[in-house]
This record gives C-alpha cells, structure tokens and sequence, in this order.
C-alpha cells in the first residue's frame, strides 16, 4: 500500500499535477524543488514509500540525487520513478543504472503512472 510519495520536481505546476494523480491512494505528499531538498526531505520524512524525481532541476540534478540516495544504503529499497521532458535513451538508461525503478516521460500519461506504480508495489511486497 502507498502511503507517502515524495515528489521531487522544480515546477509547481508538476508537483500539483502529481499530487492530483496520487489522490487515488490517498497518501501523503512530499516535496521538494530540488535534489538537495529531496535529500533533507527524504532524512525527514525516511518512511517515504517512493519518489517522483525529475532529472532536470537547479542545485542538484535527478541522476545525482539517485547516486546520494544509493551511497546512503538506508533508503535503498524506496522505488525511484523518473520523469523527465528528456525522453533519450541515454538518461533512461543512467538512471535505471543508478538504481532508478522506472521511468516515465512528460507529459505523464495517468494511466502508464498508475500501472507503473502497480507494478512496482506488486514487486516490492
């Protein structure tokens, strides 16, 4: 069961676009502008069930919150979603080699979201 997502994406725009996705578990919303704020938000809130990260953003960038969040080893079994404008196979397979779960391309298509996120929970019982 999903209880808590951290949504870690610069656009408030997005952030509100997920969180409208996400109604449908009735979980907690987390979020953060940026990688570095994922970070914190993730020591704060370390009963987060999985993370929407986009790989683009200031401070720092989706494939390097994946490698902090992998040095870590505390936060391991939290699924990584990507989600990014960038739709190359070149960031899809850095991150899924960092350790991301998944990987969707804006704009999110609910219904791949929502699979995806059940297909990743199934695993992950």
């Amino acid at each position: 069961m999903l209880k808590k997502v951290l949504i870690v994406d610069d656009s408030a725009l997005i952030q509100q676009m997920y969180k409208m996705m996400f109604a449908r578990y009735k979980c907690t919303i987390v979020t953060a502008q940026n990688g570095r704020l994922g970070l914190d938000k993730l020591a704060q809130h370390p009963d987060v069930d999985l993370v929407m990260l986009d790989i683009n953003m200031p401070v720092m960038n989706g494939l390097e919150f994946i490698k902090k969040v992998k040095e870590l080893g505390a936060y391991e079994r939290i699924p990584i979603i990507i989600s990014s404008t960038e739709g190359t196979e070149e960031f899809t397979k850095q991150g899924m080699e960092l350790g991301a779960s998944g990987y969707v391309t804006k704009p999110v298509q609910p219904s791949e979201l929502h699979g995806l996120i059940e297909s990743l929970l199934m695993v992950s019982r």
